[in-house]
């Protein structure tokens, strides 16, 4: 038998703000107007970070060796564990980060390409390695690692029972997700700290994805009026979710704000008959039973290509019409799923959507849905 399990923390930022204040009011509002950075790196329009107080949640030692995406994330999940009242607990929560490459150092990387062009051919591997060695900064070059993350978290905030970090794109953030989820419900563990974050603002993160085409570089639009093949428009993105066995959470006295009564993951090869649509069409028989009609519906679907598949389906499904929460955050990658759970669970608590079904399809690979109720 599985143990029921609550959403007793939340911390969510991204280019709104912080808190369930500027999130709420977008999701009230279809027409709420997302914030825009549409210059920095033209032709790529992103949804940038706001400026944040770092120091309330780190000291400014720990800030000096993280980039911008740690230090994200580390503030995100700082604040989760405020809104839960558990870092006194901290010792006893079980980590799960969902992580991308890290951040490169554009400026060395620039010095490097325009130096390296007059490096005779025979000579550049060993060059490449002396020139690299000596520009970073060992605390740098370390920042770069996707388990810092992780590392990070446990340093300043304490969270130590035990840490996993994922990699692989939209995919990471939904399977932290299902695996904590999995982890709690069948008594592996009281809490877990589980989310992941995004800094869009980094030449080096827009090219990786416009090296496969994906990035929307005309006019902003919203992600379903986006023509085919559609594209994404990144932004900054931190979420964390504590996740709570409902016995331990009602003994401690902590509020939830909902339930995550499900979250299924899949990853079709989208070609062929093995499609996305198919690979969701699986995931949603496990919720069929469990499913109301008119259930309130949240996307995070990235606005590449398969965002119109992702909308077809959904509208299959009997459930309400979708609000793609792109639109008003940007996609955060492996952040977007929770940050969409997130969504999900503040409109549940505010009495906006007893029940929520929430989609992710990844811009390449990935499916997964989520099933967020009141308690």
């Amino acid at each position: 038998m599985t143990a029921e399990v609550w959403i007793t923390g939340i911390g969510l930022v991204s280019s709104l703000g912080e808190g369930a204040g500027p999130h709420l009011a977008a999701l009230a509002d279809p027409a709420f107007p997302p914030v825009l950075d549409r210059d920095s790196f033209a032709p790529c329009t992103i949804h940038p970070l706001p400026a944040l107080p770092f120091e309330a949640q780190m000291p400014r030692r720990d800030l000096r060796q993280m980039e911008t995406w740690q230090r994200l994330g580390v503030y995100a999940a700082g604040l989760a564990l405020d809104s839960a009242a558990a870092k006194p607990l901290a010792a006893e929560i079980d980590l799960m980060v969902a992580a991308g490459g890290g951040e490169r150092d554009v400026a060395l990387d620039q010095a490097i390409l325009t130096e390296l062009a007059a490096v005779p051919e025979a000579e550049r591997p060993a060059w490449l390695n002396q020139r690299i060695a000596g520009g970073l900064r060992p605390t740098l070059f370390l920042a770069q690692l996707p388990n810092l993350l992780a590392g990070s978290i446990t340093i300043v905030h304490g969270v130590a029972r035990s840490s996993r970090t994922l990699m692989g794109m939209e995919l990471a953030g939904a399977d932290a997700l299902r695996l904590a989820l999995s982890r709690v419900a069948h008594g592996g563990s009281a809490m877990t700290l589980v989310g992941a974050s995004l800094n869009p603002s980094r030449w080096d993160e827009l090219m990786t994805y416009g090296t496969a085409g994906l990035n929307w570089q005309a006019e902003w639009l919203p992600v379903a009026q986006r023509p085919a093949p559609g594209g994404i428009c990144l932004g900054g993105l931190g979420c964390f979710l504590l996740l709570e066995e409902a016995g331990h959470a009602r003994a401690r006295g902590a509020t939830p704000f909902a339930r995550l009564a499900h979250v299924g993951t899949g990853m079709a090869q989208r070609q062929g008959q093995d499609t996305a649509t198919a690979s969701a069409a699986g995931l949603l028989a496990a919720l069929r039973d469990r499913l109301r009609p008119g259930a309130a519906v949240l996307s995070a679907a990235s606005g590449a290509a398969a965002t119109a598949e992702e909308a077809a389906f959904l509208a299959s499904t009997g459930a309400g019409p979708a609000r793609f929460t792109a639109d008003v955050l940007g996609h955060g990658v492996e952040a977007s799923f929770p940050a969409a759970i997130a969504l999900a669970a503040l409109q549940t608590q505010a009495g906006l959507a007893p029940q929520t079904l929430v989609s992710g399809f990844g811009a390449w690979r990935g499916e997964a849905l989520g099933l967020v109720e009141a308690v």
